[in-house]
């Protein structure tokens, strides 16, 4: 019922642009995987907004790495392995744990400022991490100094062609080998992207909630158009809400991070009682989807729709220090953090599963690869480790690059590639009450706690929107939308399989995790349909 392409067209009738690798998005994962192409190619980065919009830009906690004598690869892997749940990739998570240092040396070499303390690098322990490994900037900026850093290397690069307010609209294939892209340019005119590699970098699909932590631009594209294109796509089901969301009257659901709760702060319900005892030893710092549970079942037993995070013991100098960004952002809202608890509550926050790849970026479509949120490596498993996403997109973005230079040359071809399904009844409903409907069924049925007849419930309603990839499509807004649809309804199937619970993804009528049946992946293809696959994870 989802086409291969969202847009009728012929090639031979486009403006075509020739180039080595195409990286599509620019986060950390397309900025320094742009960077290292350039080292020996010509690249092409398409960016829907600008390089800082991302959800990198976002990104408060830090990044995780092996720093500290105290700590080891070892200690790290174990960590990550115990938060993904069983559905780690083994190998994945060694090959993190162990070139992960050598990324954030790299960031360091490439303009990244980490802090620093007492002249060594700041290090910060954050929920489920055994030891203090995560390395932080401005306090709770890392995304942004990252990405700062990170565009000043592309802008102005002689070897990097970059183009802003881009939107992909498919990717082109032929016989399982991607050849490029289609692109819309600001103006509406099409053209075809040819290039040797294509690299998804695109990020996640926060926005296929009512309230989530991602910027407006975070719509699941890269998924959905690897999805048509003949991609395998992952574990979609696993959803990680972060716990903490400001949620307080004229203000966005701006992240609380948990480094938060890691240097001590508390969370309390609505009658200012203590309450993550209940729910697990770790307390604050038990993993996100543990807390984030909590944190609705809190909510509910009191009435109320929110609860807070109190860090009122520590001194405001010390706050201010270490978080400038949320305190400065919740005083701009009223809330002063060295004496107010703030108000907070869960919202969707990065997609642990993706588009299926190897150990090199390497997705089931030739010269096709994926790198950071977009991706399904298996380092995340069913619960992402928190701050292993930086880290990820940063080792896995150096493999790509391996790989990519292992090419032969695409033959320039492509140009009888052609989709003419006739497309035209115009879209009617406005995109807006669209996507807002699609929203709100994804918070209420398909969110942090799901039941076989909520999803069915999701899933119906879902699909009263296929109408659209019948229809003309003509702008973003249109584009993006039919994306959105395309992830919601695999994300909904997923979830609807998967019977037990586990990491991300809970379902009240089987609470409990099964391992004899589901220690597996759930994988989706546009033509095979629904497919399993044991996990390595032992």
């Amino acid at each position: 019922m989802i086409p291969q392409y969202l847009v009728d067209f012929d090639l031979s009738e486009l403006p075509v642009i020739d180039t080595d690798v195409i990286v599509i998005g620019s986060g950390i994962a397309g900025l320094f995987t742009a960077i290292k192409a350039s080292e020996q190619q010509r690249v092409t980065m398409i960016t829907k907004k600008s390089l800082m919009e991302s959800n990198t830009r976002y990104a408060q906690g830090g990044i995780a790495a092996v720093i500290s004598d105290e700590d080891s690869p070892e200690y790290h892997r174990q960590d990550t392995l115990l938060a993904g749940a069983g559905l780690c990739s083994s190998e994945s998570v060694d090959i993190l744990v162990n070139e992960g240092p050598r990324g954030v040396k790299e960031l360091i070499t490439l303009g990244t400022a980490f802090d620093i303390e007492n002249g060594e690098l700041a290090l910060t322990k954050e929920g489920a991490h055994s030891h203090r490994r995560i390395l932080h900037a401005n306090g709770d900026a890392t995304g942004f100094e990252i990405v700062r850093a990170l565009s000043e290397q592309v802008g102005g690069h002689p070897n990097i062609d970059i183009w802003h307010d881009h939107f992909v609209i498919d990717l082109i294939t032929e016989d399982n080998e991607c050849l490029g892209a289609l692109v819309m340019r600001p103006d509406g005119q099409r053209v075809f992207l040819r290039g040797n590699a294509t690299i998804l970098c695109s990020g996640g699909a926060g926005q296929l909630y009512r309230y989530t932590t991602n910027p407006e631009v975070a719509t699941g594209d890269g998924v959905a158009m690897a999805y048509r294109a003949g991609a395998l796509i992952r574990d979609l089901e696993f959803i990680q809400f972060h716990p903490t969301s400001l949620c307080y009257p004229g203000a966005p659901r701006f992240l609380i991070s948990e480094a938060v709760r890691g240097e001590g702060a508390i969370l309390r319900n609505i009658k200012g009682e203590r309450f993550m005892e209940k729910y697990h030893e770790l307390l604050e710092l038990a993993p996100r989807d543990i807390v984030a549970r909590a944190i609705v079942s809190e909510m509910e037993a009191t009435k109320s729709t929110i609860v807070y995070l109190d860090i009122t013991h520590e001194t405001p100098e010390t706050i201010k220090h270490r978080f400038p960004t949320i305190y400065e952002t919740c005083i701009g809202f009223g809330l002063d953090m060295t004496t107010d608890w703030i108000p907070v509550a869960p919202a969707a926050h990065y997609m642990m599963g993706g588009v299926q790849t190897g150990h090199y970026g390497e997705t089931s479509v030739g010269r096709l690869f994926a790198c950071g949120e977009v991706s399904s490596t298996g380092v995340h498993g069913a619960n992402r480790l928190a701050s292993n996403s930086l880290s990820e997109a940063i080792v896995f973005g150096r493999r790509i690059i391996k790989r990519v230079q292992q090419l032969e040359p695409l033959q320039k071809t492509g140009m009888n590639i052609a989709c003419q399904d006739n497309r035209n009844d115009a879209v009617m409903q406005p995109i807006v009450e669209r996507r807002l409907k699609l929203q709100k069924v994804m918070v209420r049925q398909v969110g942090l706690r799901r039941t076989r007849e909520g999803l069915l419930k999701g899933l119906e309603e879902l699909q009263r929107q296929l109408p659209i990839f019948g229809a003309a499509l003509h702008t973003r807004e249109q584009l993006e939308f039919a994306n959105m649809l395309t992830c919601s309804l695999l994300l909904t199937e997923s979830a609807l399989v998967r019977e037990e619970s586990r990491g991300g993804h809970y379902r009240e009528d089987f609470p409990e995790r099964n391992d004899e049946r589901w220690r597996r992946h759930i994988l989706l293809h546009r033509e095979k349909g629904m497919l399993e696959e044991v996990s390595d994870d032992v």
